[in-house]
């Protein structure tokens, strides 16, 4: 075979021959939109829910410091704190900051490296996961709509009985919406279009999740709004409350 023949069956032989990197899960894990954000700290991100309708997701203010809302929800914080879906960690990062324990868990890869460089503890795990501390954490957190994990509030709520110590403490940012309670399956996408694989998720409002929350036995502590956030604590049954 001459030399032009055989540089050209080499040529055939590399397009037909799959590309092992796009397989692999290195290359699925770099090409998934929301890792992308978090190592750039930028979006325009979305959930595009199965109907084409998208929810913006604030992947600026995810990444940035730890603003006044965020401030005042750890403050209310008691004892050992769990940040339930972290994200890039500006809430367990302000908490270290402050010396106050506290662990991230999240099941994205790049959202755990960034809370851990940004100086937070994360683990790359679920909720429903086996996790440290199980039954002794003070404070469980589910921020920046993070009530939605699993697609099924009510076991949520059930799952964070399980970590939290008697009489712990869990707050909840809700949706901005009162009305909301649903239960839908969406996929991150970016401005490109280049949406990750489906999952479930759940989006509530404040009388949604009271609802849900006294069904399974928990009590609000306080409900408060910081400009368009809104937030409830609810509080397990047990006793006295630990120091902060």
């Amino acid at each position: 075979m001459s030399a032009v023949r055989a540089a050209a069956a080499a040529r055939m032989a590399r397009r037909r021959t799959p590309d092992r990197r796009a397989s692999s899960p290195e290359h699925s894990w770099s090409a998934d939109p929301y890792s992308d954000a978090l190592r750039t700290g930028r979006g325009p991100l979305f959930l595009r829910r199965t109907d084409g309708w998208l929810l913006p997701l604030d992947v600026e203010r995810w990444c940035a410091a730890a603003d006044a809302a965020d401030l005042d929800v750890l403050a209310r914080c008691e004892g050992t704190v769990l940040d339930v879906g972290c994200g890039p960690g500006r809430l367990v990062a302000a908490l270290s900051a402050q010396g106050r324990r506290s662990l991230g868990i999240d099941v994205s890869e790049a959202a755990v490296a960034r809370t851990v460089r940004c100086g937070g503890q994360a683990l790359r795990r679920s909720v429903f996961d086996p996790l440290p501390g199980t039954g002794r954490w003070g404070t469980a957190l589910l921020v920046d709509g993070n009530i939605g994990i699993g697609g099924d509030p009510p076991a949520l709520l059930a799952r964070m009985v399980q970590l939290l110590l008697p009489g712990g403490l869990l707050i909840v940012e809700t949706a901005s919406h009162p009305d909301i309670d649903e239960r839908t399956l969406v996929q991150v996408t970016d401005a490109h279009g280049s949406p990750g694989p489906a999952f479930p998720w759940a989006r509530l409002g404040t009388p949604a999740l009271l609802r849900h929350a006294g069904r399974a036995g928990w009590h609000t502590d306080d409900q408060w709004s910081t400009g368009e956030r809104r937030f409830v604590a609810l509080r397990t049954a047990g006793p006295a409350r630990p120091a902060r």
